[in-house]
């Protein structure tokens, strides 16, 4: 068994639920913090949240859209959203799965 401060990829990845409509795992809570592993398929629905939020890159590429803003993406690349701000991956390949982290006050601390 790993210690609740450690959650390694591939253990949390054979967590995620099987249904195609649920993408996301959560590995851990701690205070406003929220950790979890991320991992649409087909598509990305996901709708503004009330923190920030960055997203760290395991696997995969794709575009990254960003208030409107269209950057290309791959493994390893880290990614901030305020909070309230429309974003979504799109194009994004089979293997994408990325760590989302939330923390903070409800709309976010900048």
């Amino acid at each position: 068994m790993t210690a609740d401060w450690l959650h390694p990829l591939a253990e949390t990845a054979a967590r995620l639920p099987a249904q195609p409509d649920r993408q996301w795992i959560e590995a851990m809570r701690n205070g406003t913090m929220r950790a979890g592993l991320y991992a649409p398929r087909g598509a990305d629905d996901q709708t503004p949240h009330d923190q920030d939020e960055v997203y760290v890159v395991v696997a995969g590429s794709g575009t990254f859209v960003r208030a409107g803003e269209r950057q290309a993406f791959g493994s390893g690349d880290f990614l901030f959203v305020p909070a309230g701000m429309e974003h979504r991956f799109d194009a994004f390949s089979d293997d994408f799965a990325a760590w989302a982290v939330f923390w903070g006050a409800k709309g976010g601390d900048g």
